[in-house]
């Protein structure tokens, strides 16, 4: 992993503008890159580029392995002749209404399968389609019918099939691949799409000194074809439902804890096998994107494992995490992690050992920053290498929009000493208050951190409204959408000077 500063922008692709209902890998998607390169950036980050799963959240996906179909550009299907230009509607939206758009994208994607099935496309296109699926055999045979079951079965949860499918009989299954021989083979040709508009757009991206920046959840969701296909990896009953589940204890700011529902890995069972399955869910998003962001990385060194039966986290116990051991393992085979460490909440001296001993980097979130004093690890003067900093992730307000806010989980006389340090720490009595945004990034560009992700919201000055995701919160989440020509030269002037200013700049030559 490179040590050299840098700094980059948090945009997912779902939040691209466009006209299809989605952002997506097509034309906008280039010209996110061209302003990353005028702006000196050489991050996108991104959160997982997996299919959506509950509440069409990324984080709990069908499949740990599979490529998000919605990302597929409709433009870019036209110029190969594999959609029509007027099959191609369009609307446009500044939030995803994802009901509508996985209807409208499942349409055409259809059309395109149809085509190719039927000869569309050169003979080494053809080939390539079936060099993929080959290469790709060990997690998309599976995938592919588990998403023909899902449709089978009016997208109930693998659980609630038949027994002879859901716990995998094998004449149940090649019953299942015959009768969904096509379906399956379509979905086997949109992860082929996704795969090869992705690589190019990752190539130019790269061509440019960008590094896609992706996002790997710790855990799995229970409704995927990850634990449906591994179910000896999981602590499951007889039926396939998790016997105890992932979660956080209560703290500060939830009297319950969060009780997330992702079944719990079998480790004893994964280290028998030297990690393979970890192995192989670390090499598919390596081959991806160029860093990854190790979501919840507390959990490796120890985990909090609720009773399936509990209706919140409070009855959790602490069970001891791989550890160690799991990284010794992908290191032996895979070569160097280049991982960061979702470090966030509270962290033992166990979690900062592991990290350190692998030379993974931390977090440092600029909106925890200011409601403790001087001391506070988050404040910009208090980092240490290696650290990646950021105004805030995906799961907080924009800070424009924690500025204003009025409703706080903290003591309202602890917001408003935290909002008066603020003040004097970004210095606001000397420039507007409407350039606290801009304030802010600059106080973390100035730091020793290794690199600076801001999300683009806080580039743009955005509110609230912006915000992409509430935890806690079922729905309404993840929409959110940047308006066509929002980033302007002018943006990239400023983010680009304050880049250059503080050395995270490419180097002439590089």
């Amino acid at each position: 992993m490179s040590e050299r500063r840098a700094s980059g922008l948090l945009l997912h692709i779902t939040s691209l503008p466009g006209a299809y209902g989605t952002g997506d890998m097509g034309p906008e998607a280039y010209r996110f890159a061209d302003f990353l390169q005028q702006a000196g950036q050489t991050l996108w980050q991104v959160l997982p580029i997996v299919p959506t799963g509950y509440g069409y959240s990324p984080y709990a996906a069908p499949s740990t392995f599979a490529g998000n179909p919605l990302f597929i550009s409709p433009e870019l299907l036209v110029e190969e002749g594999l959609l029509d230009p007027h099959e191609v509607p369009e609307f446009l939206r500044d939030h995803v209404d994802f009901p509508r758009v996985e209807s409208f994208k499942a349409s055409l994607l259809e059309q395109a399968w149809i085509r190719f099935r039927d000869g569309q496309g050169s003979p080494g296109e053809h080939a390539a389609f079936h060099s993929f699926c080959s290469r790709n055999a060990f997690w998309l045979d599976d995938y592919a019918l588990f998403e023909a079951l899902k449709q089978e079965h009016d997208l109930r949860e693998w659980t609630s099939w038949p027994k002879p499918l859901a716990m995998r009989d094998a004449e149940a299954l090649a019953a299942a691949r015959e009768r969904h021989a096509d379906r399956m083979d379509m979905y086997r040709f949109w992860q082929y799409l996704f795969d090869a508009q992705w690589r190019r757009l990752k190539a130019y991206c790269n061509e440019r000194q960008i590094r896609i920046f992706g996002d790997l959840p710790i855990y799995v969701a229970q409704d995927s074809a990850d634990v449906w296909a591994n179910k000896d990896l999981f602590h499951l009953d007889a039926d396939g439902r998790a016997t105890v589940v992932s979660g956080v204890p209560p703290d500060y700011f939830s009297t319950t804890g969060q009780r997330w529902g992702n079944p719990i890995y079998r480790w004893d069972r994964m280290k028998a096998s030297d990690y393979a399955w970890w192995a192989a869910r670390m090499a598919r998003i390596f081959d991806l994107v160029d860093l990854v962001r190790l979501d919840h990385f507390r959990g490796f060194e120890a985990f909090w494992e609720v009773p399936a039966s509990e209706p919140t986290a409070v009855n959790g116990t602490w069970q001891q995490g791989p550890g160690a051991d799991l990284f010794h393992a992908l290191q032996r085979q895979l070569g160097p992690l280049p991982l960061i460490a979702e470090n966030l909440g509270v962290i033992t001296e166990g979690v900062t050992d592991l990290m350190t001993e692998f030379g993974f980097p931390g977090m440092a979130i600029l909106q925890f920053a200011f409601d403790s004093g001087p001391e506070n690890e988050f404040l910009p003067h208090n980092y240490r290498e290696p650290l990646v900093a950021y105004t805030g992730t995906h799961d907080n307000d924009t800070f424009m929009g924690w500025w204003h806010h009025t409703r706080s989980t903290q003591d309202a006389g602890v917001v408003a000493q935290a909002k008066s340090y603020a003040r004097d720490y970004l210095d606001l009595d000397c420039h507007p208050e409407d350039a606290l945004h801009e304030r802010a990034v600059r106080s973390l560009m100035a730091s020793v951190a290794r690199y600076v992700v801001t999300p683009v919201q806080d580039v743009l000055g955005l509110g609230g409204e912006a915000r992409m995701n509430t935890p806690g919160l079922d729905s309404g989440n993840w929409g959110w959408r940047m308006r066509p020509d929002a980033l302007t030269d002018e943006h990239a002037r400023w983010l680009g000077g304050i880049t250059r200013l503080f050395g995270r700049a490419p180097q002439h030559g590089e």
